[in-house]
């Protein structure tokens, strides 16, 4: 029996809404869905504070780790598109103050992955995070003026 004009509207309708909801749970082009968030690799070097201005006017800010296998995953992002581990800004900074670690997200700082003998804050003032860092490719305080690519990180 054919359908009625008005029953393939409604069809339409339907499939139009589901598709809507399935694209508001995917990352955007350019960007790699790791857990529940969206993470993009940026090349480009620059400072800590720009790679936060450049994550933001993305809708974005630079990457909160929250756990070890999220870190992992990230390692390997950055490998895949940059043909090896590089080291690379995330959003970590003690910046306001120098024993307490913030996300420049917001989010807590409830896991972390130091290189041993880090955070050392060394020749001083190292208030930024960057990972990939050494053999071991672990996280390093650096100094936030240091050029270097960066991770941002956004929700879907």
């Amino acid at each position: 029996m054919p359908q009625k004009p008005l029953d393939l509207i409604c069809i339409c309708l339907a499939s139009d809404q589901v598709d809507l909801l399935q694209r508001s749970d995917s990352c955007p082009s350019g960007w790699t869905r790791i857990n529940s968030r969206c993470f993009q690799y940026v090349q480009k070097s620059m400072s800590w504070a720009k790679a936060e201005k450049n994550c933001l006017s993305m809708g974005a800010n630079l990457a909160s780790v929250q756990d070890l296998n999220e870190y992992r995953k990230i390692k390997a992002m950055i490998d895949k598109i940059s043909y090896g581990a590089k080291e690379a800004w995330i959003g970590g900074t003690n910046a306001q103050e120098l024993t307490i670690w913030l996300w420049s997200d917001g989010s807590n700082f409830s896991y972390s992955d130091w290189c041993p003998g880090e955070p050392n804050n060394g020749g001083g003032n190292q208030r930024c995070i960057q990972i990939n860092y050494s053999g071991e490719k672990c996280w390093d305080d650096m100094w936030c003026d240091h050029l270097q690519p960066s991770v941002c990180v956004k929700k879907p």
